[in-house]
């Protein structure tokens, strides 16, 4: 393969890469760390233009699986390499029946040496995989990246299934192109955020009315007396806002958990990102969990247990509420053990509100249309249309149907009219679950409405007791009550500007604030704690870090009305 050699300026810039990839390496853009395949659970229409044996294909359209197609994929995360690609079901069917033969670059966990290495050796792989961000945009800046604009318009999954406004928001802010090919992008809600309430002891306390804040305290009281054992309260990783970030939700009519985090910390008011620290329904929700935590309504460990401790005590039911961003993981689990036992389970509860407020303008999760991360194609690729072409091969309804289901022919036979499969009997949901965790490390271009309504699809051929728990939790409750935060995506500034300083001393402060609120002895303490952190914040910069960030939410929301600074 013919690679680039780079100047000495261009090594340079290439190499200043590696600090800013070591910030976003293992995280996604809410600050956790993923896996190639969530648990959302494609769209290509009818058979396109791109996929084998359409006869609708125009002669400059490069078909995938009409010659041979070789290329690499490096993945750019400490906990995740590109798998052998025979290891994969889908590897081993579009090497067979494709041609398509994918090579992996492997960092073997030292993803920051491994680019380094890469870049100064002018030996790039033709795929990069990993978060979206400033390490796009240094790439791009260095001249490494193909753009992606013309193979858009010419390819039909891609443009078919991202919306005009989601394409615009990927694109390069400084020449208005595209060079990222998302993953599990969507343009209808979806996520997991919620409450799930333990339904044995939700029935032995006779199934009280559990909709706002004063209805969960009472019930957190009622199991304290009566379950010694029990903790009434989880709020999974509380250091890291899950349960204490749902809470807030429940405070404010249209408040989304995304305004506390660390990408954004900041609460819209008007046309300004104002103070989170000043917020009332922030400062009424911290009450409210302080509250909890001191009368031992809650995990009194809330802020130092382990993944696996609360993990234990979710899955052996010794649980009553459970909240985090996605409880559903843990919940699943449990459901499967504790069935074994003949226990209920879990179920998920309408999202906790405060009496007066709507409860249909909660939301105790968001989601970004954008999706998660995003495949960027490099100039060493050889044929980057080709490349192009089977990763939006990949993102349409063929190339999901396979990656989840299996070949056609078994469990699926063609698609309907709006390009979801059409099963067959011989469809098995525990089967496909399984082809879809053994592909998961090739889920690049994963398309989060296909693969969500095709599991409502499945589900809704199999009688209710063969049903999952999951897709009955998401379709009924959680995908009806998150929102759609995208406006307020890439407020992150380069952490070596005085934005970026800003925000780090903010990040620590606010992390402090969360501990200390949580152990206050009574509303007071909180408001007193809450003021001297406003305080050290501005000093710290909070103030212009706002601006910044009010400035590039207006930016964004410039860019997804087609209004770029080119």
């Amino acid at each position: 393969m013919k690679v680039r050699k780079l100047s000495s300026a261009l090594l340079a810039t290439s190499l200043a890469l590696t600090a800013i990839l070591a910030g976003c390496s293992g995280k996604g853009e809410d600050g956790n760390k993923g896996a190639a395949s969530p648990s959302p659970t494609s769209s290509a229409a009818s058979p396109s233009a791109s996929q084998p044996g359409s006869e609708e294909a125009a002669p400059d359209i490069w078909q995938v699986g009409s010659e041979p197609l070789e290329f690499s994929v490096y993945h750019h995360y400490g906990w995740s390499d590109a798998p052998e690609w025979e290891s994969t079901p889908f590897g081993r069917y579009a090497k067979e029946k494709l041609q398509v033969t994918m090579t992996p670059i492997k960092a073997s966990g030292n993803h920051e040496q491994k680019l380094t290495t890469m870049i100064a050796d002018g030996k790039l792989p033709d795929v990069i995989w990993g978060d979206r961000g400033a390490n796009v945009e240094r790439l791009r800046e260095a001249g490494m990246l193909v753009p992606l604009d013309d193979y858009v318009e010419k390819y039909p999954n891609l443009k078919k299934w991202l919306n005009s406004e989601v394409l615009n928001m990927l694109r390069s802010p400084a020449d208005g192109k595209l060079y990222m090919f998302p993953n599990w992008y969507n343009d209808e809600p979806f996520g997991n955020a919620g409450y799930l309430v333990n339904k044995k002891i939700y029935d032995e306390l006779g199934a009280p009315s559990l909709e706002t804040t004063d209805d969960l305290y009472d019930y957190l009281k009622k199991v304290k007396e009566k379950y010694k054992d029990v903790v009434p309260f989880e709020p999974h990783l509380a250091k890291d806002l899950h349960g204490i970030g749902l809470l807030y939700t429940a405070f404010e009519e249209n408040a989304l958990y995304w305004y506390l985090g660390n990408q954004m910390r900041a609460i819209p008011r008007g046309d300004k990102l104002t103070s989170v620290l000043t917020d009332p329904a922030f400062r009424e929700s911290q009450k409210y969990v302080a509250k909890l935590y001191r009368e031992g309504l809650m995990a009194q460990d809330a802020m130092t247990q382990t993944l696996d401790h609360i993990k234990e005590k979710v899955t052996s039911g010794r649980v009553a509420v459970y909240a985090a961003s996605s409880p559903t993981e843990n919940g699943m689990l449990a459901q499967i053990e504790l069935e074994k036992q003949g226990h209920p389970g879990y179920f998920m509860t309408w999202p906790i509100h405060k009496a007066g407020l709507d409860r249909n303008k909660i939301f105790p999760g968001s989601y970004s249309t954008l999706g998660w991360n995003a495949a960027v194609i490099t100039k060493s690729a050889k044929d980057p249309e080709k490349v192009f072409a089977f990763l939006d091969w990949m993102t349409g309804s063929e190339g999901h149907a396979i990656l989840h289901y299996g070949p056609e022919g078994e469990m699926w036979q063609g698609f309907d009219d709006e390009g979801y499969p059409n099963f067959t009997d011989k469809l098995d949901v525990k089967k496909a679950a399984e082809i879809e965790a053994e592909n998961q490390d090739v889920w690049w271009v994963g398309n989060a409405k296909l693969n969500d309504r095709g599991k409502i699809k499945a589900q809704g051929q199999l009688p209710p007791e063969e049903q999952s728990w999951i897709s009955k939790v998401q379709s009924e409750v959680s995908w009806k009550t998150q929102a759609d935060h995208t406006e307020f995506s890439n407020l992150t500034p380069d952490p070596d500007s005085p934005e970026g300083y800003a925000r780090q001393a903010v990040d620590d402060i606010f992390n402090e604030v969360l501990a200390r609120t949580l152990t206050a002895k009574n509303d007071a303490e909180v408001d007193q704690i809450l003021d001297k952190a406003q305080k050290d914040a501005e000093a710290a910069g909070y103030d212009m870090l706002l601006e910044w960030k009010t400035e590039q939410w207006h930016k964004n929301q410039e860019i997804m009305a087609g209004k770029f600074n080119q």
